[in-house]
């Protein structure tokens, strides 16, 4: 479920909402009293009878103001409303009831929907919705360094990453788990799917010692299906991977880059209490590798396309495991 729309408007203080006002009904007497009401900024409403010297009769109209001889609107909301004249009282009546009804008129400001330092103008608003980073911008994260160099994460261009990816795919090992051999229409639907989403699944190539050699897919947990099948923890970031390069595998390699991506999460995601892995049961060199790393073997769930093996790493225990 995509995370809740909120409203963009600033909320009403407690106690003086529009809602606590708008209903109510007044007296026709205190009605007319307040129709010709004007403000003094942070006073609030001046009436009428404080201007002209005396109460309005029925049917009279409105004096005209100076504001509005002067081309000004009438109204006075704001710091260039009039002040009171000198020698007349302060405003009597309801104040408790003036000052709400005042702020439930003017139109609400704006949401924050410019790009930082643009200005407000709609050449510089963001097209189409804008997205939450839900995951703290793995592409920003500072590599690790690592005995065969330093790994880092780079998010997936499918125009200039496809055709490695669909070779990835393609290979009988991967395939038999990631099911998406095939065309490049095949790999680029998956991508694409994650990269047009709401960035609760950020799809990375990993970047050891300057080459792309393997994938990753960084998402959270939390809001993923999978936390139907364990007692998620908010902000729990999960991880799947490839390793793409024959050469790379079978030789620790896969152990090596676990232990420093689940570092990169605990280390810029500081409100993540644990790293989650969901590998295929029947891929014990997987389940392996992520013993080896530090992660520890929760338990077997079973979802939707496999039985698998919930795996995780806990902040509290990275030190240790």
């Amino acid at each position: 479920m995509p995370p809740t729309d909120a409203g963009t408007g600033p909320a009403a203080p407690q106690g003086e909402g529009a809602e606590d006002t708008l209903d109510l009904q007044l007296p026709e007497e205190l009605l007319a009293l307040l129709d010709g009401a004007d403000t003094t900024g942070p006073g609030g409403p001046e009436p009428h009878e404080a201007r002209s010297g005396g109460p309005r009769r029925p049917g009279e109209p409105i004096p005209e103001s100076p504001n509005s001889r002067a081309g000004r609107p009438s109204s006075g909301i704001g710091p260039g409303g009039p002040a009171l004249p000198a020698g007349s009282s302060p405003p009597k009546g309801p104040a408790l009831l003036r000052a709400p009804l005042a702020s439930a008129v003017e139109p609400a400001a704006p949401g924050p929907t410019a790009l930082p330092g643009a200005g407000t103008g709609t050449a510089s608003r963001r097209p189409g919705p804008v997205v939450e980073d839900l995951l703290d911008s793995p592409g920003d994260w500072t590599p690790a360094t690592t005995p065969l160099g330093a790994f880092h994460l780079v998010p997936v261009r499918l125009e200039r990453d496809l055709a490695l990816l669909t070779q990835w795919m393609n290979d009988p090992a991967v395939a038999a788990f990631w099911n998406l051999a095939g065309p490049d229409s095949v790999t680029a639907a998956h991508v694409r799917e994650l990269l047009d989403g709401d960035g609760r699944s950020v799809p990375c190539l990993g970047v050891l010692d300057g080459t792309p050699m393997s994938y990753w897919e960084i998402y959270r947990a939390d809001l993923d299906p999978l936390a139907r099948h364990y007692p998620a923890r908010p902000h729990d970031t999960g991880v799947h991977l490839l390793v793409g390069g024959v050469g790379d595998r079978g030789r620790g390699v896969g152990t090596l880059l676990l232990r420093a991506l689940a570092d990169l999460i605990l280390d810029n995601r500081p409100h993540c209490p644990r790293v989650i892995a969901e590998p295929d049961l029947r891929n014990t060199p997987s389940v392996s590798a992520f013993l080896s790393a530090g992660f520890r073997f929760h338990a077997e769930v079973d979802l939707p396309d496999k039985r698998a093996a919930l795996m995780v790493r806990d902040r509290a225990l990275r030190n240790l495991l």
